[in-house]
């Protein structure tokens, strides 16, 4: 019973759902400053579901191919340690409850929009991986969706609030992934996945659209403050964070290898958490 657990939680991939769910919470936050832990910790269980069911999609589409690659080959799907028929009875369960969360406790609204990132993410980004690099563009429209719920879901509203996390979190969904693509080439190769942006790879035009895109950054992870949602404590924050994360591209571009590329990684890991957290402090200090 205990190793059944252990095998349902493995298919959320909690770490991943519970970045996203903490992003939701963090776009709840600026849009409710006042907030209740028992409202956060409920916005945060129905983000947490919904891509956690969303999740389970991907996998059950993905089973034959994950078994290719190292990466994910020891999955409950893959293995045949979870049926297909259970993990699609779980995925309608936790996505039910994720989405009845949002609906009830918050709004109609954000629950249609949460429902709509979960289509986009497990029935049209997970086909997309192995027919065109335009993946990463749709993948990142979920991926960038979560702080803007949580804002609807404080506030009921779609306003330019709202658009400027998603534009912030959509823009930084693309050298975050391309740099996982990059170290992670040989293995999606196996899968037939189509990540990368540029025929050939792993070079330095590849290297200079990343760079784009993490310049993008900076001007507007200054809209928050442009727009009264935060101070300027949280500005500079975050235009450090993003000059040091620009840097690391330049090396990249430099060296178009997957020790630059790992480095651009794990820097993204470390550069949303540390930018948001720094906005809601300063909201909730202002």
């Amino acid at each position: 019973m205990a190793h059944q657990a252990v095998l349902y939680f493995r298919l959320l991939k909690f770490r991943l759902s519970a970045v996203v769910a903490f992003s939701s919470a963090i776009g709840f936050v600026l849009g409710h400053p006042k907030a209740s832990a028992l409202e956060i910790a409920l916005v945060t269980l129905g983000g947490l579901l919904v891509t956690g069911s969303a999740n389970i999609i991907n996998q059950i589409i993905e089973k034959d191919l994950d078994k290719m690659m190292k990466r994910t080959s020891k999955r409950p799907l893959p293995t045949g340690e979870l049926s297909v028929k259970q993990a699609a009875i779980y995925c309608v369960l936790i996505g039910v409850t994720g989405l009845s969360i949002l609906a009830v406790y918050f709004n109609v609204l954000s629950a249609i929009l949460a429902f709509i990132s979960l289509v986009l993410y497990g029935f049209v980004y997970t086909p997309l991986k192995r027919i065109s690099p335009i993946c990463v563009f749709v993948g990142a429209i979920p991926g960038g969706l979560p702080p803007l719920i949580g804002w609807v879901a404080a506030t009921g509203t779609l306003g330019v609030e709202a658009w400027i996390l998603f534009g912030i979190q959509f823009i930084w969904q693309f050298p975050h992934f391309w740099a996982i693509a990059w170290v992670l080439d040989d293995d999606y190769k196996k899968a037939g996945f189509k990540m990368l942006p540029m025929a050939g790879g792993k070079n330095l035009k590849t290297a200079f659209q990343i760079m784009i895109y993490t310049l993008v950054l900076i001007p507007l992870s200054l809209l928050p403050l442009q727009f009264g949602m935060t101070g300027t404590t949280s500005a500079f924050v975050a235009v450090v964070c993003g000059v040091l994360f620009l840097a690391q591209t330049f090396y990249l571009m430099r060296t178009c290898s997957k020790k630059a590329a790992m480095s651009i990684m794990f820097g993204s890991f470390l550069y949303l958490p540390i930018v948001q957290i720094a906005f809601v402090l300063d909201k909730v200090t202002l």
